[in-house]
């Protein structure tokens, strides 16, 4: 990202002493998202819009369509922020907003209306990666310890990530097809379970008393990437095979193989990763970590290793705007502010947003 100190405005860094309120926005898929956050960590305000009935109808995102729902709702979602927080409009130190990646067209929405309100309150515009808000929005509720690492489940990303200090990012891990939210929405319409399946399918795993066998793809020894288009082929293999036979599965047993074969991955190759890098936390984030199943499993073998596991609350989980504050705040006291002219960037990379 290529960033300057923005020479063309007049930062107001409290002046008087005083907090830091940073107003941010996230717009980067389905949920426009405002929050104003002070000092980088007390949480005044995040209201978030969600399109999920929207785009239900169609068992996915609709990226025209999401675009088009940020644009109506935008305007008064700020406004309802500021109102939230009891901030005015002149108490702002900045304004923050998602670059990427995302969604071309959700992000521009944002884009222009962060702009906007930096230009017309001459105040600095930073610009945020939305993979480092899902990982900084540990820091609203738990104090980060460095090094750690972060593992991050979302719809669009399944990544390990090393944070060898504050704001350094490096990936040592990644999905090579599907991400997990990806893979269970594809699972999910196999099942003819509503969209998003992530939650009907952890739903239906807990329900199950038992589950059909299903592969793991653990890849090469020693590699930290993650596959899942191979266990979505076997699920759905199994189906069409049952079928065939006049036996149709339990979708409930399904559900559990499928998700016990993604949570035995995934945590035995984030906990991996720790060991390995000595890290002294393991940090979830993403919209996948609201699955229930999987910050049990996480949570007892963490505890069992006794490795320190940190997980946002479930409200900070999905996408929202106060995470991006929260890691807006890193640039904001380095004074790495963005130029105007900023552009989004849906294929943004983590490593070349560190600070």
């Amino acid at each position: 990202m290529n960033e300057q100190s923005n020479e063309a405005v007049s930062v107001r860094p409290n002046r008087d002493g005083g907090p830091v309120y940073i107003l941010a926005v996230e717009t980067s898929c389905d949920e426009t998202s405002v929050a104003i956050v002070r000092d980088g960590k007390d949480i005044l305000a995040n209201v978030v819009s969600s399109q999920i009935e929207t785009h239900q109808r169609f068992g996915g995102v609709v990226p025209e369509v999401a675009s088009r729902k940020h644009v109506e709702s935008i305007t008064w979602i700020i406004e309802e922020a500021l109102d939230k927080a009891n901030v005015k409009p002149a108490e702002l130190a900045a304004v923050a907003v998602t670059q990427g990646p995302g969604l071309v067209g959700s992000l521009l929405v944002g884009m222009v209306a962060a702009k906007a309100l930096a230009c017309s309150l001459e105040l600095p515009l930073i610009g945020v990666h939305h993979i480092a808000g899902h990982i900084y929005a540990n820091q609203l509720v738990n104090e980060l310890k460095y090094p750690f690492v972060a593992l991050v489940v979302s719809g669009g990303h399944t990544e390990l990530v090393f944070v060898e200090a504050e704001g350094r990012f490096r990936i040592i891990g990644q999905t090579r097809d599907d991400a997990v939210g990806e893979a269970y929405d594809k699972v999910a319409r196999a099942l003819k379970l509503p969209y998003p399946g992530g939650p009907h399918i952890d739903r239906l795993a807990h329900e199950a008393r038992e589950a059909v066998t299903l592969p793991r793809a653990w890849l090469e020894p020693d590699s930290y990437d993650f596959s899942f288009s191979g266990l979505k082929s076997a699920v759905l293999a199994a189906l069409n095979q049952a079928a065939m036979k006049g036996q149709p599965l339990a979708p409930e047993a399904v559900a559990k193989g499928f998700q016990d074969s993604v949570i035995d991955v995934l945590v035995e190759k984030a906990l991996r990763a720790v060991r390995a890098y000595g890290a002294k936390q393991l940090i979830l984030a993403g919209g996948v970590a609201a699955n229930k199943g999987l910050r049990a499993e996480l949570e007892a073998r963490c505890a069992e290793a006794g490795i320190p596991l940190l997980a946002p609350p479930l409200s900070l989980c999905t996408d929202n705007a106060a995470m991006i504050a929260a890691a807006a705040f890193l640039k904001y006291r380095r004074g790495q502010f963005a130029p105007f002219d900023m552009k989004a960037e849906p294929l943004l990379k983590l490593e070349a947003w560190s600070v």
